[in-house]
């Protein structure tokens, strides 16, 4: 069997796997609409309190951003990885990989991808009726290129969640629990990254420092390219810069592992 099959292999039973759990997933998405209906509520008493725009933002547009965040935070967030593999290394699990020609991170990587296969297939429903709900307020690009752009954003802001979330992981060969730096790093991700507001109402000078860092290119770049934001030399920059952060992310993946697998060896594990 080659290298490919292998991972494909993993990939399907993956599928299965993340399927049994396919109720789980539905039910979450249903409940974080919530929030969207909480947001809805405070911008609508914002932009009618202040009027008119708030940084080339109208009320409709904001609420076409917000349907967009909930839309791609449900393609590209992993669901559940990190306490997966950081339970791999603590109850020696990994151990049986190690023995196999096979790369933990690809084997991750192919379950990764076939979660999101199967969370997105559950969780489009809830989600395709919050849409369909809102639709006055949905406007599609007019240039086909804005597809092509946004769909290389959302793929690379996946891969980028998966390798920062892989690599937040490793530490459980080091601290008996991650919990407490997962949620810390995700309380930047949420903050930072577009879910709680667009970046770009933010001071020009916080968004010169932001757009360096990884989270804005999780979720709010292909957001914005979508939306038309970012067009022209700052769309070649961000998608440069997301490219940059894509590379960047694996190889500290890698270099997590190699540094995390020399300590497990060198303790017996």
């Amino acid at each position: 069997m080659s290298k490919i099959e292998k991972y494909v292999s993993v990939f399907n039973i993956g599928l299965q796997n993340t399927f049994v759990y396919r109720w789980n997933y539905f039910l979450r998405a249903l409940f974080g609409l919530i929030p969207l209906a909480g947001t809805v509520f405070l911008w609508r008493a914002i932009f009618k309190e202040r009027g008119g725009e708030l940084h080339g933002y109208d009320y409709s547009s904001m609420i076409y951003y917000y349907l967009l965040t909930l839309l791609v935070s449900n393609l590209v967030t992993p669901t559940e990885d990190e306490w997966q593999i950081a339970a791999d290394i603590r109850e020696g699990q990994i151990n049986a990989l190690l023995t196999k020609p096979m790369s933990y991170l690809a084997y991750r990587l192919s379950i990764f991808l076939s979660g999101r296969l199967v969370y997105t297939f559950v969780t489009l429903p809830p989600i395709a009726l919050i849409f369909f709900y809102f639709r006055d307020y949905i406007v599609l690009p007019q240039d086909p290129l804005t597809y092509l752009f946004a769909t290389m954003s959302i793929l690379m802001a996946a891969f980028i969640q998966f390798f920062i979330t892989y690599s937040l992981a490793m530490m459980a060969f080091w601290v008996l629990e991650i919990s407490t730096i997962v949620f810390i790093v995700y309380s930047f991700e949420y903050f930072l990254g577009g879910q709680m507001f667009p970046i770009d109402i933010m001071p020009n000078a916080v968004q010169a420092v932001m757009k360096w860092l990884p989270f804005y290119y999780e979720l709010f770049c292909p957001v914005a390219i979508f939306l038309g934001r970012l067009h022209g030399p700052a769309l070649a920059e961000a998608l440069a810069i997301q490219t940059g952060w894509l590379f960047l992310t694996w190889a500290a993946a890698r270099a997590m592992w190699r540094r995390g697998l020399g300590h497990y060896q060198a303790v017996g594990g």
